[in-house]
C-alpha cells in the first residue's frame, strides 16, 4: 500500500540531573563536593533514507521517544548523553508541525536530515554550587525536561516528469512501455490507485517519470482522488499532458485538455506554469481527422509541441521521450514550490513564558506554577535547609506570594507546588 501522509508524536530525551555526592577518600579530611553533570537528553532527528518509498510503518507506530540522558556520579562524572533518535523516511517527504502548521523541514534528497527537537539540557551536580560561604552544598541542578509535539509527514513523490491529464488516456501504457515501471493497465477509469515511479533510459542519459492519475474536473477541489495525486505534480520540473485525441470515450480532445489546465491552475498557478508537452494518444483510433487537426492547431497556438503517439505499439513514445530529455537539460533542478510558512526553530528555542510564574486558587489550595520553578523545585533537596531557602527565595522574588495575598492568602493557607503541599508562614 502507498501512504504518503502520516501524523506522528515525537519527545526527546529529558536532561539527567546532577548529582549530589562528597568525596569520601582516606585520609583526605572534610572532602568536598564532587557530583558530576546529568548527560543531555537525546535529539530527535529525519534522515531522508532512499531505501524507502512510503510512509507505511508509520501506520502502525505513532510515538518515538528519544533516549534520556544519565544522572550525574560521584568524582565529578559526566553522565552519558542520551542517544540520538533517528527517524528515517522517504526522500521527498515534508516535516510539518501539527500545532502551527508550519513547515520544519523539506527532506527532498537522500541524506537530507534535522534535528526536529533538541533534548534537554544536563543538569549541574552541586560542585558547581559551592562557594566561599556554601562550602557543602546539598542539591544540584535537574536535568532540563523534555519537549515533545505531533508532526505531519507529507511525501510528495520526487520525479523529472509527471505524465497528467484524465483517466484512461494511456498514462499507465506510456509508463509502463518507456520504463522499468510495473504500471497497472486496463480499460477502465481509475486504474492507477497510487502514483507510480519508472526510470526511462535514453540514448545515454535517464530521467525519473511517474503516473500522477486520477486527475478529473474538480480534482482541485478533491473531487475523485484530485488532493491525493495533485500534490504529486509539485515535485515534478517537467509535465507531459497525454489527451486521448480520439475521443474514445465520447469527449472533446480540446476541452480534456482545458479541464485539466485548469484543474492545475485552480489547485496552483505553480503547476500550470510547468514547463509542458502535450502527447496526442491513440492515434491509431482517430477517425474525425479535422477535428484531430483542430486539436493540433490549438495545443501549437499556445507555444506547446505535440507529439502523437500510440501507446501500445510505442509509435512516436522516442522522439517524444527525446524531446522531455532535451527540456529536462534546460531546466533547473529546483523548481518546487513551497507554499507552507517556514516553522521558526529560533522562536522554539526561546520560551518567553519560562521565567513566568502564575498562581490560582483552587479549592481550599494556593497553586502556583512555572517551568522555571519547576526545574528548580525538582532540583530543590528538602532535607536541606540552604536548598529549602533557595526555592522560597525564587518564589518572593517572582512576585507570587504578593500576588498570593491579593487572592487573600493568609499564614496558615496551604500553598501547593507540583504535588507537595505547605503551610504559609509570613516569615521564613
Amino acid at each position: 500500500m502507498f501512504v504518503d501522509r502520516a501524523k506522528i508524536f515525537i519527545k526527546a530525551g529529558k536532561g539527567g540531573d546532577g548529582a549530589v555526592t562528597f568525596r569520601r577518600d582516606p585520609y583526605v579530611p572534610e572532602g568536598g563536593p564532587d557530583g558530576g553533570d546529568g548527560g543531555d537528553g537525546g535529539n530527535v532527528v529525519f534522515l531522508a533514507d532512499d531505501s524507502l518509498r512510503t510512509l507505511m510503518d508509520f501506520r502502525y507506530k505513532k510515538k518515538y521517544q528519544a533516549e534520556n540522558g544519565q544522572n550525574g556520579m560521584k568524582k565529578k562524572r559526566f553522565g552519558k548523553k542520551g542517544e540520538d533518535l533517528v527517524i528515517k523516511v522517504p526522500p521527498g517527504t515534508m516535516i510539518i508541525d501539527e500545532e502551527t502548521g508550519h513547515l520544519m523541514k523539506d527532506l527532498v534528497n537522500p541524506g537530507d536530515s534535522f534535528v526536529a527537537i533538541k533534548g534537554g539540557r544536563g543538569g549541574k551536580g552541586n560542585v558547581h554550587f559551592k562557594n566561599s560561604v556554601r562550602q557543602a552544598p546539598n542539591f544540584a541542578e535537574a536535568g532540563g525536561e523534555s519537549k515533545e509535539r505531533n508532526v505531519i509527514l507529507e511525501m510528495k513523490l520526487i520525479a523529472d516528469v509527471g505524465l497528467v491529464g484524465f483517466p484512461n488516456v494511456g498514462k499507465s501504457s506510456i509508463l509502463s512501455v518507456t520504463s522499468n515501471a510495473n504500471a497497472k493497465v486496463g480499460n477502465y477509469h481509475f486504474t492507477t490507485i497510487k502514483p507510480n515511479l519508472g526510470v526511462v533510459e535514453l540514448n545515454n542519459t535517464s530521467f525519473v517519470m511517474a503516473d500522477i492519475a486520477g486527475l478529473i474536473e474538480g480534482a482541485s477541489q478533491g473531487a475523485g482522488m484530485g488532493f491525493y495525486f495533485l500534490k504529486h505534480v509539485e515535485r515534478t520540473r517537467l509535465l507531459i499532458h497525454v489527451v486521448d485525441v480520439a475521443g474514445s470515450e465520447g469527449r472533446n480532445p480540446i476541452e480534456d485538455f482545458d479541464k485539466i489546465m485548469n484543474e492545475l491552475t485552480a489547485y496552483s498557478q505553480f503547476l500550470a506554469d510547468k514547463p509542458q508537452i502535450v502527447a496526442a494518444n491513440k492515434i491509431d483510433l482517430v477517425t474525425d481527422e479535422e477535428s484531430y487537426k483542430e486539436f493540433i492547431d490549438y495545443i501549437e497556438s499556445k507555444g506547446l509541441k505535440v507529439f502523437p503517439i500510440c501507446a501500445p505499439t510505442k509509435e512516436g513514445l522516442k522522439p517524444l521521450m527525446e524531446e522531455a530529455a532535451r527540456m529536462l537539460s534546460t531546466i533547473e533542478a529546483n523548481n518546487i514550490e513551497q507554499t507552507l510558512e517556514q516553522f521558526d526553530f529560533d522562536k522554539d528555542d526561546y520560551d518567553p513564558e519560562y521565567k513566568k510564574v502564575t498562581v490560582r486558587r483552587e479549592n481550599h489550595y494556593y497553586v502556583i506554577e512555572g517551568k522555571q520553578l519547576n526545574k528548580i523545585f525538582r532540583s530543590t533537596n528538602f532535607n536541606d535547609i540552604s536548598s529549602i531557602r533557595y526555592l522560597y527565595k525564587y518564589i518572593e522574588r517572582s512576585g507570587a506570594i504578593e500576588q498570593l495575598k491579593e487572592l487573600g492568602l493568609e499564614e496558615g493557607d496551604t500553598i501547593k507546588i507540583n504535588d507537595l503541599e505547605f503551610d504559609y508562614i509570613d516569615e521564613f
